[in-house]
């Protein structure tokens, strides 16, 4: 389900269902939820919410992370 979505076009039911299990298996081997937003051509805030919504543990942001000095 690589191809590009319809901007802005609502999906539900076994559309959903099937995006959801495809995104879910991406992330999980790795790839970014900006990738995967860039692939199906929705936004970085659908992919996150569709990928929390299947129960997918998100990964940290990575890079610097802010601490205490010591």
């Amino acid at each position: 389900m690589a191809e590009q979505l319809k901007k802005g076009a609502r999906i539900t039911g076994g559309d959903r269902s099937k995006l959801a299990a495809d995104l879910k298996k991406k992330y999980s081997s790795g790839r970014s939820i900006r990738e995967l937003a860039a692939e199906t051509g929705r936004s970085y805030g659908f992919v996150h919410r569709i990928l929390a919504e299947s129960g997918v543990p998100l990964r940290g942001r990575g890079g610097a992370t802010r601490g205490k000095k010591p």
